[in-house]
């Protein structure tokens, strides 16, 4: 038991809707034990909710990844699958292999949706990629999460871009913002701002998330964006392979990327400082440094829990007789749009996805549906 002096922090389980990988495991190119280790390796540490995040590919490459995260999200340990690419634009293709994007293709992005109905929850485009208005048709049908990203548009095309898909019903995100987007200026704004005026315009309808590592975003951009946009915000981990491992040499997609000092860059042959290829960080890590700068706890829980719930929106179901053996885990309906938004919450009836923190913010125990992920063994002489 827990003393009077020693009271725990409990906050809903963290939802991360742009998720790569981790402990050794990549969402884009594992098979599926490796794929299986990374989604448990996030959930040890909090995320009781991810969307397993492929990156540009063909079309085999992605059939097959897909059909690997079936198995991942049937058993419950991931809400789906968000693909960044490849329908973005190669100038800013950041960490993405340049040889494996192309223009928007409504007809691919249509048979891959339909190959297993319901997995893939969110998907990254550029909106000046060609036939990329075509590809609202399936978000509009499929109920699929629009995000705009790795995009060199500009602001108008923006705004227009994020009008049309709002009108449509569906719900826009900005992949990382910032990252992969033109820089801000004061006579050309560009994406960025435009999807932080999008996010004021449509409240509720546009969303942006920020990789608040420290790494990839300065900790001024990110209070100035949460200060702006408070209910429009949340945080993403863009984690690859190498979260929870050393330093050392890993694979974001088909490209190389070595790790300094827990920070993923491109892996270079002539001395130069390759671009930064994916986070190593966890939600539970964002949570503590956000807690740490000086964020007040509950606006570190919409931050990183309850907003990206309200995003995803869906539904869950158990599986009775269908529960995982490996994780005694009840699957998870990928449900529509619109749907149970309870997810990122602690209220009656709400999904028993939580984390229990001591009061200097070490993780302790980590449930989810109920069923204890994690449980730090007491040091000798505490009171658990």
């Amino acid at each position: 038991m827990w003393s009077e002096s020693d009271l725990p922090t409990i906050v809903p389980g963290f939802v991360d809707l742009h998720n790569h990988g981790g402990d050794g495991g990549a969402f884009p190119t594992g098979d599926e034990e490796s794929c299986r280790r990374a989604a448990l390796f996030h959930r040890r540490h909090g995320t009781t909710t991810l969307l397993a995040s492929l990156v540009s590919a063909n079309e085999q490459e992605i059939v097959r990844q897909l059909d690997i995260q079936k198995q991942l999200a049937d058993e419950g340990l991931i809400a789906g699958v968000h693909l960044e690419g490849p329908f973005v634009n190669a100038y800013k293709c950041g960490a993405q292999n340049p040889d494996r994007i192309v223009p928007a293709d409504a007809d691919m992005f249509a048979r891959a949706a339909s190959r297993n109905p319901g997995l893939i929850r969110q998907i990254t485009l550029a909106p000046e990629s060609p036939g990329a208005e075509a590809c609202l048709d399936v978000c509009a049908r499929e109920g699929i999460i629009l995000s705009l990203g790795h995009t060199d548009a500009d602001y108008d095309t923006t705004i227009d871009f994020v009008s049309k898909a709002v009108e449509r019903g569906i719900m826009v995100t900005a992949t990382h913002l910032f990252n992969a987007m033109p820089p801000l200026h004061h006579r050309a704004p560009g994406a960025a701002a435009a999807m932080i005026t999008a996010a004021k315009k449509f409240p509720g309808r546009v969303f942006v998330e920020l990789i608040a590592d420290g790494v990839h975003l300065h900790n001024g951009t990110v209070d100035m964006v949460t200060e702006a946009l408070p209910d429009s915000a949340f945080f993403i981990t863009d984690a690859m392979e190498a979260a929870g491992k050393a330093d050392g040499s890993y694979v974001l997609g088909a490209l190389a990327v070595t790790v300094a000092d827990g920070v993923a860059r491109l892996t270079t042959t002539d001395g130069s400082v390759g671009s930064i290829a994916g986070g190593t960080s966890t939600l539970f890590d964002q949570f503590v440094r956000a807690v740490q700068r000086g964020f007040d706890p509950v606006d570190a829980v919409r931050f990183t829990s309850a907003t990206a719930g309200r995003v995803l929106g869906f539904g869950r179901e158990e599986a009775g007789e269908g529960d995982s053996p490996d994780t005694g885990t009840p699957s998870r309906d990928a449900g529509a749009l619109g749907g149970d938004t309870s997810v990122g919450h602690l209220s009656v009836g709400a999904p028993a996805d939580f984390v229990v923190m001591d009061p200097n913010f070490q993780l302790r125990e980590v449930y989810a549906a109920g069923q204890a992920l994690h449980v730090r063994e007491s040091e000798p002489g505490a009171t658990s």
